[in-house]
Parts: structure tokens; sequence; C-alpha cells
């Protein structure tokens, strides 16, 4: 299948402010982009992107006085096929595990494994594990927090969604990778489009999408723990340790958010 995605983000500046973004579609599927994808600002200010740490792709700018519009459109190959299950995938011994996959193990920002190490254990002590040790997180999770937008707030941890049992999509899986690496496997935020592609459309409007994959069996596996159920046209944009690591947009100074408009629709042929 052929996906449509893009977005049209406005911010208002008093003065001119640099910026950094992560808007680009992810490396690894660069190879499925139909054509090109090009970011541009309005007023056209150049963008120079560059990797980061983690091998996504980022811009840097200087946004002008009054504000930046930045847009984006492109055109991205997909296999049409819901998310891999795989539940012979088994979990790796620590000490078996690649040197670059121990941070995925440790405490970020909004991961506290320390706090939430013996209530995972209490949890998921007994379950069986590998996939089915992951699903069993992702069905308590998804149990646990109820979605609603107005529940979103930038500073909220893991440890604060399990307390509040509410969140959004990063709040998800920000908890269900906290106990993931508090049961010694590896995990990872991401964050991309996810259109209503296979499922009814959903009465919000669309906007990115936050979910997470965890290492077994020698590779990384997509979960995600506020829909639950394997779902079809993610397209990545970052991975990191948490969503601190894969910000849309970061401001040096101040700036307001005045449009943000996301499209990720299947392209329905005659």
């Amino acid at each position: 299948m052929e996906i449509k995605v893009g977005f049209e983000i406005s911010y208002a500046a008093p003065a001119a402010t640099p910026m950094v973004i992560m808007l680009s579609i992810h490396p690894s599927r660069q190879k499925d982009i139909i054509g090109s994808e090009t970011i541009v600002a309005e007023p056209n200010v150049p963008i120079g992107f560059y990797r980061d740490s983690f091998g996504n792709i980022c811009g840097r700018l200087v946004a002008p006085a009054g504000g930046v519009t930045l847009r984006c459109k492109a055109l991205v190959r997909d296999s049409g096929l819901p998310d891999v299950v795989a539940p012979s995938a088994q979990q790796l011994p620590i000490d078996k595990l690649p040197d670059e996959l121990l941070l995925y193990l440790m405490a970020s920002r909004y991961c506290e494994t320390d706090k939430l190490t013996d209530i995972a254990w209490s949890l998921f002590g007994t379950s069986k594990p590998g996939w089915a040790r992951v699903q069993a997180i992702c069905d308590f999770v998804h149990d646990h927090v109820t979605f609603g937008y107005p529940h979103a707030h930038h500073m909220k941890s893991a440890h604060d969604v399990y307390e509040q049992r509410t969140g959004v999509c990063r709040d998800f899986a920000h908890l269900a990778l906290t106990f993931c690496r508090c049961m010694g496997i590896p995990a990872r935020y991401c964050t991309g489009y996810m259109g209503d592609i296979g499922i009814p459309p959903e009465p919000e409007p669309m906007d990115f999408s936050g979910w997470f994959e965890v290492y077994l069996s020698g590779q990384w596996y997509t979960f995600d723990a506020r829909h639950n159920h394997p779902r079809i046209g993610r397209i990545l944009m970052g991975t990191g340790r948490d969503a601190a690591d894969v910000a849309l947009t970061t401001s040096f100074g101040r700036m307001n958010l005045a449009k943000f408009v996301v499209v990720s629709d299947e392209v329905v042929t005659a």
C-alpha cells in the first residue's frame, strides 16, 4: 500500500530563535519513500540536517522574529501488514547483550527504573520471560491507564503514570518500556506517524504517535501498550531512551505553538 504523510506546524516567536527539529522519516524507512521527503520553512530559512547519537535525522534552523511554519508532504510505500507477532521470541541474558543496548536497560529522564523495579517484579515476576512477559506488561498498562488528551503533561514520568493511571500514548509507552527495563528487557521509545488504517476512524484529530520496541532474539519488535493490538501503517521517525530524546521540535528561546496539523492516510486507488 501507499501512505500519504505530512504536517503543517506553526510557531510564533517574539525574536529570532534557534531550533532543532526531528520531523524526518527515520533512516530505516528512507528506502520506502516514493519520490522525496522535503521539509520546508516559511519564511524560507535554511535547514541544516544531521544525524543524532541515536541515528535519527534532525534539522537545525533559526526561526525569524514573528515565527515560522514547517511543512512536509511525502508518499511512503508500506507492506500493509500489521505489526509482527512473534510469541517464540526469547529474552536474552543481560551478559549476552551487545554493549550498545545496555543504555536501554537503564533509567532515563521519564523512565525511573529505580522507582518501579520492585513493582515490576511483584507484577510480572512469575510471567514467562520473553514475548509473553512483554505482552503481560502491555496488557497491564493498557488496562491500568486511561487514555485522554486532557491528561497530557510534558513533565509526566512513568512513575507518575503508574500512580495517576491516566495519560496519552507517550505515557503508555513510558510505563510499559520502564517495566520491561526493570525486568531485564532492553526497550526504547519510538515516535512516528500512525493513521487510522485498518481500524474505524477515531474522533480525535490525527497526531504523531508514541510506541516502544523491545529487543528479543537478536532484533527489535514493536509493541503498543495504548492500543494493545497489532496496527497497520506505522512510519517510524525517531527512537531514543524516552520522549526527551525524540522531541519533534526543540526551541532555544520563547515560542508559542500556533498550528499543528498531521496527515497519515492510506492512498485509495479506484
